[in-house]
């Protein structure tokens, strides 16, 4: 008995031992993972700032760039940040925000010219959508137009502004043009009551842009104008008009009618100053409406222009043409033909 205790006594020291020596292999080996896992931890960037600092000196992006970029990933994934890396990379210029354009268009409100209304619209947003961000797109109409033509608006992609107002016009006020005019005033008065910091643009849903213009424009400081070729619908009747360039500085105003394509044209007609500019050929920095100068400028002689904002925009364009920037700079092409029922006034 004492012999067989004995026995079992030693085999029970042995397991102890060999559980031990178990035990401690075990935690050498946990020891080496943990030292070779920091180690290669060690050469990884340590914070989002650090891989970016790295970006930047590998590919020339600027740190807040590549931020931005992140957080475009981050909402809208893999795709959003390659896209703004590519936006981005092509150095300092790119990092200037380009001036918000906004472009007025009028609208007619008769039975007739809805059907037309809407495909002239529809082809006025494709074309806005050509053109490079940011781009705010400002359609006035009548109120009992509104529904159709804000179906149309949200489907467009665009950022827009859909303004209404319930003033009765006739229809010889229409001929006359004093409903555009009356749009562009309300356009306008948005634009000063909500302060939007850009160039104003006016662009009728008969107008055809060449797409480089919309860039041009943004290098508006006060106002800008350029030559308009006005086609008539019914007939192969052209007139071109607009400023006459030396450089990119405005010296006169011109008016040339092409009769039709096969024909030689007409005298160009030169004069200092036309009575009122084409709303459909000139633009001007948006901070204008609210200038302190602006209410000093009509207090007496014509109080209308000072409460009417188109007027007076119209009136400060001619007054002083070296605050006229030409576009293009020699204002020898033409970039917009406006399209009407018949070659229009000034107020059409």
């Amino acid at each position: 008995m004492g012999l067989s205790t004995d026995h079992g006594g030693a085999a029970g020291g042995r397991g102890k031992k060999q559980g031990g020596s178990q035990l401690w292999k075990k935690a050498l080996l946990h020891s080496c993972l943990c030292f070779v896992m920091g180690f290669f931890t060690g050469f990884a960037p340590s914070s989002v700032s650090d891989w970016t600092s790295a970006a930047v000196s590998a590919g020339g992006v600027s740190s807040s760039h590549m931020v931005r970029a992140l957080q475009a990933a981050g909402a809208g994934g893999g795709a959003a940040l390659n896209r703004s890396l590519l936006a981005h990379g092509g150095g300092a210029a790119a990092s200037s925000p380009r001036p918000l354009l906004v472009v007025v268009t009028t609208t007619e409100s008769t039975p007739a010219a809805s059907g037309e209304r809407a495909a002239a619209l529809t082809r006025m947003a494709h074309t806005l959508r050509l053109a490079a961000p940011p781009v705010l797109w400002m359609v006035v109409e009548a109120a009992p137009d509104v529904p159709a033509t804000a179906r149309l608006l949200r489907a467009t992609g665009l950022m827009y502004r859909h303004l209404t107002y319930k003033d009765n016009f006739t229809a010889a006020d229409a001929a006359a043009g004093k409903v555009r005019h009356h749009q562009r005033n309300v356009a306008l008065g948005h634009v000063e009551h909500h302060r939007l910091a850009g160039v104003v643009l006016f662009a009728g849903l008969g107008d055809v842009f060449d797409l480089r213009f919309f860039d041009q424009l943004r290098q508006i400081s006060a106002f800008g104008a350029w030559p308009v070729a006005t086609m008539a619908r019914d007939s192969r009747k052209v007139v071109v008009r607009g400023p006459a360039c030396s450089a990119s500085a405005v010296t006169g105003w011109f008016s040339q009618d092409f009769g039709n394509a096969t024909a030689a044209p007409s005298a160009t007609s030169t004069t200092a100053r036309p009575p009122e500019v084409d709303a459909h050929g000139f633009a001007f920095n948006s901070s204008v409406l609210w200038d302190p100068e602006r209410w000093g400028r009509y207090p007496t002689s014509e109080p209308d222009k000072s409460q009417d904002s188109m007027k007076f925009v119209q009136q400060v364009v001619l007054e002083d043409f070296s605050k006229v920037k030409g576009i293009p700079s020699d204002c020898s092409e033409v970039m917009v033909w406006h399209v009407d029922s018949t070659v229009p006034s000034s107020s059409s």
